[in-house]
């Protein structure tokens, strides 16, 4: 049953590999590519958002492995506004993990 109270984000919605017909909803510049469901559960955390994670296929693309968050409603905030936050913080987390990873494979 569908739970009105909470917003649902795609990872597909902040993906830059897809078009915003294949269902991309935030700008290029904002977007990442093949993000994670755990680079976009850090995200909402990060903007004190308590996510419910779901592994699920985007019903435009079937066949390929995909998921989303849920996140509870705060007051009278849009969806598009919410998005625009999380992918913000989103490529935040991505730059970071990225970062790290390039640190880490230097110490070796």
């Amino acid at each position: 049953m569908k739970d009105y109270k909470r917003y649902v984000l795609w990872i597909d919605y902040f993906n830059s590999t897809f078009s915003r017909e294949a269902g991309r909803r935030v700008p290029l510049n904002r977007s990442v590519k093949d993000p994670t469901l755990d680079e976009l559960t850090e995200a909402a955390k990060r903007l004190g958002y308590t996510p419910e994670t779901v592994t699920a296929k985007y019903p435009g693309r079937m066949m390929i492995p995909s998921g989303y968050i849920s996140i509870e409603k705060r007051g009278n905030e849009k969806k598009p506004k919410v998005l625009s936050e999380v992918a913000k913080v989103l490529s935040a987390v991505r730059g970071e993990r990225t970062f790290a990873a390039a640190a880490s494979s230097k110490k070796r």
